[in-house]
């Protein structure tokens, strides 16, 4: 895909629709008002962090079948929010006497999908509930309807409708009354995220809103921008994720296996080495023999690439190591696209090096990156690095959607930039934090003390080094320099200022 091509879909993903899909019975009050408060502050930490992001927000309440006229309520996809919170201010939570305890789940979602005019690339349906649909197939509860739908919706017929229009779902999970109905849904659909909405305190509540539409916010951006609106590709992802498996094996079930590791022995010593992409070819790979054992199914699946556990069997005491596998390659490039991977990871593990002297120096976090090497089991491959033990985050992606702002780690891409002169950006910055604890005198402070990262990608003005997600000096200048804001470390860095 053309350069010019890969930047007018990233454009085009910056572009959303968000719809709030919530059960606007009695029980729901504080989720409403949650709702309706939390946009402005979404809206300013968005446009703060991601000035490429174009929101429209909209609305689709439901209540029951026996409430009439309100059983459902329809606010349509508009870029004014002070509209929305205006609507929202006459959405009042109230329910029929005669109802039982499921609600309109199914024609709600039915509603929202098929009544709202989705339009933009990026399409985000937020559903906020604490009761399931109707059917014995979703509860046990008292039902009015136990057969189902009174007006023959199923879970497969709504749902399909959604994936068909590239759809993302997200749920805010209230009670454990909606189990049945997410294992239900993540059948069709695939994996889905939830969040954890279960929450008296109304200003906790509150905060839980907004980490919940920011997170849908920029994780579908990320998504759409790098795989595409295609409901097909979108959907296989989910469904990859779901058929996953977390869980460590038993690893004397497992059999030994064997295979070569290969890894550059000359790193860069200067920038001209770095610039210089005859330092990166096959004469300088030191390779050796490699004992392991894997697991039969990944834990963990993104856009591009598998993770699985395994061990380095020939350490004492044997190593943790993550191996990964990429989905598609081509059948006579597979070597070379996973050699881009060691050349990128070590490229950003050189320019870490240079940042940390300085960092350390100035009382600033450190950044640092995990050795990746490749191995070759006969004709198959795999990128292997150590194991992270502790909760991964995405910081930021190569499209230039910043999903968790940390300030070092923007500074850390601004960095990379200046001390190559403009030759390229370390962005798709991912991993761990390692955290300190400092006693103050307001009490005991917690600080990031280092970032251990890995699978960074690089935007370079050679478009032909650092594999697919490489977009080049439009990468750097749209993606990277456009939508970056200097900051405190910026500043103690001494870094020319982005305008």
């Amino acid at each position: 895909m053309a350069i010019s091509e890969i930047l007018n879909n990233i454009k085009l993903s910056m572009k959303v629709d968000l719809c709030f899909v919530l059960d606007c019975t009695d029980s729901m009050r504080y989720h409403i008002a949650a709702a309706k408060d939390c946009i402005f502050k979404v809206t300013n930490y968005i446009k703060h962090t991601n000035p490429s992001i174009e929101l429209w927000v909209g609305f689709c309440g439901y209540r029951d079948h026996n409430d009439g006229s309100s059983r459902l309520q329809i606010f349509d996809f508009n870029d004014q929010y002070d509209q929305f919170v205006q609507y929202m201010l006459n959405v009042t939570p109230s329910s029929s006497p005669d109802n039982d305890i499921p609600e309109d789940v199914l024609g709600g979602l039915n509603a929202a999908i098929t009544k709202m005019n989705w339009k933009n690339d990026t399409r985000i349906l937020l559903h906020i509930g604490d009761n399931p649909p109707h059917g014995g197939n979703f509860t046990n509860l008292t039902d009015n309807y136990p057969n189902g739908d009174p007006y023959g919706l199923t879970a497969e017929n709504v749902l399909e409708k959604m994936k068909s229009k590239s759809i993302l779902y997200f749920f805010g999970k209230i009670t454990n009354e909606t189990d049945k109905m997410l294992k239900i849904f993540s059948g069709i659909i695939g994996e889905i995220p939830v969040f954890d909405l279960m929450e008296d305190d109304s200003i906790k509540l509150f905060e839980k809103f907004i980490k919940f539409v920011s997170s849908s916010i920029t994780t579908s951006v990320t998504l759409v921008s790098v795989i595409g609106s295609n409901s097909k590709d979108i959907y296989a992802l989910q469904q990859r994720k779901l058929n996953m498996n977390p869980n460590e094996p038993n690893w004397d079930n497992l059999k030994l296996q064997k295979g070569n590791l290969l890894w550059y022995y000359c790193i860069p010593k200067t920038l001209d080495d770095l610039k210089n992409p005859g330092y990166f070819n096959k004469s300088n790979l030191s390779y050796k023999s490699f004992t392991f054992k894997i697991a039969s199914q990944p834990f963990s699946a993104g856009a591009e690439k598998y993770a699985y556990f395994a061990r380095d069997i020939k350490s004492k005491p044997e190593k943790e190591i993550v191996m990964k596998e990429y989905l598609k390659v081509g059948r006579n490039k597979s070597f070379e696209r996973y050699l881009e991977a060691v050349e990128v990871s070590t490229v950003a593990h050189f320019l870490s090096t240079k940042f940390n002297l300085i960092a350390e120096k100035k009382n600033i976090s450190k950044v640092n990156f995990l050795e990746v090497k490749l191995l070759r089991v006969c004709n198959r491959y795999y990128t292997i690095e150590p194991k992270l033990n502790a909760e991964y985050k995405r910081f930021n992606s190569n499209t230039g959607v910043i999903s968790k702002l940390r300030h070092t780690l923007e500074a850390f891409a601004h960095f990379t930039y200046e001390y190559t002169k403009g030759y390229l950006v370390v962005c798709d910055l991912q991993g761990i934090e390692i955290t300190d604890k400092l006693l103050t005198f307001q009490g005991i402070e917690v600080v990031t003390d280092e970032f251990l990262l890995t699978d960074p990608a690089i935007h370079c003005i050679n478009p032909l080094r650092f594999g697919g997600t490489n977009i080049g000096k439009k990468g750097i200048n749209e993606l990277f320099l456009a939508n970056h804001r200097c900051n405190d470390i910026c500043k103690k860095l001494k870094l020319s200022h982005v305008q």
